[in-house]
């Protein structure tokens, strides 16, 4: 049988609908994008502190020229501390003079409130036309005239918590006050009555400081006894030493032709404390007078050495 060349080859059928993988897109191309993460939503609140704040502009350090050294290094001067410094010319730290302006001083603040305390008189001569010499406590001074030299003499007027009052002198042979204590020592006394002049340490008045709470006031004076007075010429300088703490000065640098005592200082027991006070006051007449100048109410009488 022979192969009909007329007709054609009957082709396959064409299906009617695509497969069902080409008719609908995938899941993930029907629907879009998930939202981005939450830091790429939103720009962070703050930014870090280095972002904030810059650091302020430190220019760089000043390079000296070229070939030439930077000067060392000089450290500033050391300051010394307060106590260290030097006083002003003319003070002297272990020694306070008492004046018109600060004429008074504790000693127990100044820490002189112990042991005992002397109280010496310095003075100079210089009669006129000559020049000023030294001497010791309550030397000769040569005061010219009829009278001749003078006899100076160191005393004081004392009275006690107690109320029980006293004059510590060479005059009458006074040299101790009354109330002496268990061991024969008084609270007050002097040593000696230099009527010469040629003793170096002069005479001295003593007042026992462990005593003080029995001490309501003392009066220290100086006494003319023979001659013209002349405090003038004398340039005398009352001397406390303490056994602890400065010097006390007190310079008689006024002076009254007519007066032969002086009131030279009062010591008073303030609360406890001892207190030194400048007096330098002149009295015209004698220790009666000195006497009722401060109020002691002592009854007096005529007396010689």
């Amino acid at each position: 049988m022979g192969i009909d060349y007329t007709r054609r080859p009957k082709q396959p059928e064409q299906p009617a609908q695509p497969p069902p993988y080409q008719q609908q897109p995938p899941p993930y191309q029907q629907q879009p994008p998930a939202q981005p993460p939450p830091y790429q939503q939103q720009p962070p609140a703050h930014p870090p502190p280095y972002q904030q704040q810059p650091p302020p502009y430190q220019p760089p350090p000043q390079q000296p020229p070229y070939g030439q050294q930077p000067p060392p290094y000089q450290p500033p001067p050391a300051q010394p501390p307060p106590y260290q410094q030097q006083p002003p010319p003319g003070v002297n730290l272990n020694k306070v003079t008492l004046t018109k302006s600060a004429p008074s001083i504790s000693l127990s603040k100044s820490g002189g409130q112990t042991g005992v305390l002397r109280v010496n008189l310095n003075w100079n001569q210089r009669p006129a036309g000559q020049q000023q010499g030294g001497g010791g406590f309550f030397k000769r001074l040569a005061a010219g005239g009829a009278s001749g030299n003078i006899d100076l003499d160191l005393g004081c007027l004392y009275e006690y918590s107690d109320g029980s009052k006293g004059v510590v002198q060479a005059l009458g042979n006074a040299f101790r006050g009354q109330h002496p204590m268990g061991n024969g020592e008084s609270i007050i006394w002097l040593d000696a009555d230099d009527r010469s002049g040629a003793v170096s340490g002069g005479e001295n008045l003593f007042i026992n400081l462990q005593h003080t709470q029995q001490i309501r006031r003392i009066v220290v004076f100086a006494l003319i006894y023979e001659g013209v007075p002349n405090w003038g010429q004398a340039d005398a300088v009352v001397t406390m030493f303490p056994a602890n703490g400065p010097q006390i000065e007190v310079r008689l640098d006024e002076h009254d032709p007519k007066a032969r005592i002086c009131a030279i200082a009062l010591l008073q027991n303030q609360g406890g404390e001892l207190v030194v006070n400048r007096e330098v006051r002149y009295i015209n007449g004698g220790q009666d007078i000195l006497d009722q100048a401060y109020g002691w109410g002592m009854n007096w009488k005529a007396g010689r050495k």
